[in-house]
């Protein structure tokens, strides 16, 4: 597949394992982009590790979007705490400005 196919697979692949996650992620264009490359990489990676694949051979649509939905999971899991310890002081805040006012 030429790098442009793999741009166009990855786009797809992240859009749709975004659709399918709940939750909000910052990734734009091309974080969406890299999201679906890496999981096609990573199911390619774990096909050809438990001998689903050749070696000729890549990782099909859907097991791309289920190695992007893993990829995503990850991203939420070690991002997770952040986001929440941001939105509880975030919320602290909101409250005591609106007690002050």
């Amino acid at each position: 597949m030429s790098v442009l196919g793999w741009i166009f697979f990855g786009f797809v692949v992240g859009l749709i394992a975004r659709g399918i996650m709940p939750g909000h992620d910052p990734l734009g264009l091309i974080g969406t982009t890299v999201l679906g490359i890496v999981g096609a990489v990573v199911a390619g990676w774990f096909g050809h590790a438990v001998g689903w694949y050749d070696a000729t051979e890549g990782a099909g649509f859907v097991s791309a979007t289920i190695g992007a939905i893993i990829v995503l999971f990850i991203y939420y899991t070690a991002t997770g705490r952040r986001r929440k310890a941001l939105s509880r002081s975030q919320s602290s805040v909101d409250t005591d400005t609106k007690r002050a006012a």
